[in-house]
């Protein structure tokens, strides 16, 4: 394009100059001339203009040239700020996932085996150099800030309405019930005499031993007895208890107070010194552990982990509220995370503009933008061109030249 452009311009000078040894008689001739004229201006205009944005014109120093080699350091603060205004702030980056819809999407992904193993196939070949690499106490930070931010994101009372009615609608519970008072009846017949014991202790003296005995007798069958009557579905304490627990439901769900002490309650627990402390060691011991397994060459670990992403995918998949709830969660986490930091990104891309060679970047642009830019001088020699002859003809017509 730029032998194009200057093919053009050389046209349009050969053209003037050939016209301008015509003989004076050939009146056409000086309207050819007049549009190679003003072709060549606005070429030569175009062409200085194209030039002064990469490099001096013939390397004279003339003021607002070569724009982009001594606008380097500005031009990448400025794709920095630009980057940082346009795609990282809280609203357009809210704005993006909710429309990308990460979880379902991932869910999606994962689910398919070949995605699953080649994932499970890079874990396991660079999860031992990367955990290897970091320095002790690289990753807590960042661990511990996305897991707080996701914890914050969950609100305390609905999780659990959801959690006591997945465990208690879908018969989860009820086996735990039946086995709770399976055992505790035979803990009290083991323990018989420890009943005997409280009911001597609270008689009167002068009772007989023999009378106490059997009152214990009878207190210890009739709990017995009430205990083995509850492992029925239908006895009334068990009805009683579904009632309580559809309503605690309800209540956690919706009831404000409820979900204002479970935010309280919540914020202390994530304040107390103990659970970062607890947090650190899990860690610890996860990264002992992975350390381990991939040092031992452990069988089927990668077949293991592809398991378990294919699952974690159908999972996500056919959940549409652990959806939106890792939806919810991932926006909290990027506004929490990525969002406050989004300075520092801007910064950074600044400062790898202005360590890339001028001249390299200024070779890359122009073979992006050049051919662009080379048209902007063909258009300038028939635009120009166009308004010569256009000038020319006017002043011809009212007689002023």
């Amino acid at each position: 394009m730029r032998a194009v452009a200057t093919g053009l311009l050389v046209l349009m000078a050969a053209v003037f100059v050939a016209t301008s040894f015509a003989p004076r008689g050939w009146t056409a001739l000086a309207y050819l001339r007049a549009f190679a004229e003003a072709a060549m201006v606005g070429g030569c205009a175009d062409w200085f203009a194209v030039t002064a944005l990469f490099r001096r014109p013939f390397g004279l120093p003339i003021p607002h040239t070569a724009i982009i080699p001594r606008g380097k350091e500005r031009i990448g603060a400025a794709l920095g700020a630009f980057i940082v205004d346009n795609f990282l702030s809280p609203r357009v980056l809210d704005a993006k996932l909710r429309q990308l819809e990460l979880a379902a999407w991932g869910g999606d992904w994962l689910r398919q085996p070949d995605n699953a193993r080649r994932v499970a196939r890079r874990i396991v070949a660079w999860a031992p150099e990367v955990i290897g690499a970091l320095p002790p106490g690289a990753l807590e930070p960042l661990a511990q800030s996305l897991a707080l931010a996701a914890v914050r994101s969950v609100p305390a009372a609905p999780t659990a309405s959801k959690v006591l009615a997945a465990l208690w609608n879908e018969a989860r519970v009820q086996p735990l019930v039946e086995r709770a008072s399976e055992l505790a009846g035979a803990y009290l017949a083991r323990h018989e005499d420890v009943i005997l014991e409280k009911v001597q202790a609270q008689s009167w003296r002068w009772l007989p031993r023999w009378v106490d005995r059997a009152i214990a007798t009878r207190i210890t069958q009739g709990v017995l007895q009430l205990l083995s009557d509850i492992r029925a579905p239908d006895h009334p304490w068990r009805l009683g208890l579904a009632a309580e627990a559809d309503a605690l439901v309800v209540r956690l769900a919706e009831d404000p107070e409820l979900r204002r002490r479970g935010e309280a309650l919540k914020q202390r627990l994530l304040d107390d010194p103990r659970l970062g402390e607890q947090a650190r060691r899990l860690w610890s011991d996860m990264r002992s552990q992975l350390q381990g397994d991939w040092a031992g060459g452990a069988d089927g670990l990668e077949a293991r982990i592809e398991r378990w992403l294919r699952d974690l995918g159908a999972w996500l998949h056919d959940d549409p509220a652990m959806q939106r709830t890792l939806n919810t969660t991932a926006r909290v986490v990027v506004r929490s995370v990525l969002a406050p930091r989004r300075g520092e990104i801007g910064r950074f891309v600044a400062q790898v503009v202005d360590s890339w060679d001028t001249r390299g970047v200024v070779d890359r642009l122009e073979l992006q933008i050049g051919p662009d830019l080379q048209y902007i001088r063909v258009n300038g020699a028939l635009v120009g061109g166009l308004v010569g002859l256009t000038l020319f003809t006017l002043s011809r017509l009212f007689g002023l030249g």
